[in-house]
């Protein structure tokens, strides 16, 4: 159940109303691609990873709003299959601030009844940082409040090559015991998807203005809303996810059907 919205938004800035915010339609699942550390930092005169770091806040500011609000699954971008290309030294920055940050913060999302889960092939990470992502897993795995998704080596177009393995799998086996291979489904594809049992995103939220999906999700944002904001990540607060979510709202969502 959400939180008075006086408690969740106590100091809105002029012109901001939290009140035109509709309880009863607060999207289930959001998924937002953070964008706009690099930059953030470097309008610094600091170092990219300085950047990554300050990008924190947002994300902890993001998880405490959204969980108040009642969102039951919110999905961020971390960590793409194509992000192993940037400079060495800011990939080997960011794996240790994942495991440190996630170490850091796993007793609070415990006691906030958030349970965390990541998506992706976690086999590439450093062993710090898969053992930091499995203790999460574990200690909050029986949590029932909302689920914290993070996307990490991740690559939409690889996971649907690995459902599509599966697919083929299942057949070849069906095949070898003399069975029927019956044609795939889109429920027999999804079970292949590391984001199997999920509802797919009702809004994908983007910061630093940028209009492109980035590998993102590529099979389950079919028929999300898309919300992007100049915003840079880590300037990104509870006031920026509230206008992102009023923004949403006034959506007339016809999944493919008529007005």
């Amino acid at each position: 159940m959400a939180k008075p919205l006086d408690y969740i938004f106590p100091n809105p800035p002029a012109g901001l109303d939290p009140r035109a915010l509709d309880l009863e339609r607060i999207p289930e699942s959001v998924a937002v691609i953070m964008d706009g550390n690099g930059r953030w930092a470097k309008k610094r005169a600091l170092n990219r990873l300085k950047g990554h770091k300050a990008g924190i806040e947002a994300v902890r500011e993001t998880i405490r709003c959204a969980s108040d609000l009642g969102v039951k699954y919110l999905t961020i971008y971390s960590f793409s299959t194509e992000n192993w290309k940037r400079p060495e030294d800011e990939v080997v920055g960011l794996m240790d601030l994942f495991a440190k940050t996630m170490l850091a913060e796993v007793d609070g999302l415990h006691e906030e009844g958030v349970r965390v889960r990541t998506i992706g092939d976690l086999s590439m990470l450093p062993q710090e940082t898969r053992d930091a992502f499995g203790e999460a897993w574990e200690k909050t795995r029986d949590n029932d409040g909302m689920t914290l998704v993070v996307a990490v080596n991740y690559g939409g177009r690889q996971e649907i090559l690995r459902a599509c393995e599966a697919c083929m799998r299942r057949a070849a086996l069906v095949a070898e015991a003399g069975g029927e291979v019956e044609a795939p489904t889109e429920e027999m594809f999804e079970e292949g998807l590391y984001t199997f049992g999920m509802p797919d995103p009702d809004v994908v939220i983007r910061t630093s203005g940028e209009m492109r999906v980035s590998n993102f999700l590529l099979w389950q944002i079919a028929y999300s809303e898309f919300v992007v904001t100049d915003v840079l990540w880590p300037d990104f607060n509870r006031y920026t996810f509230l206008e992102c979510l009023l923004d949403y709202q006034g959506r007339d969502r016809r999944f493919g059907g008529v007005a």
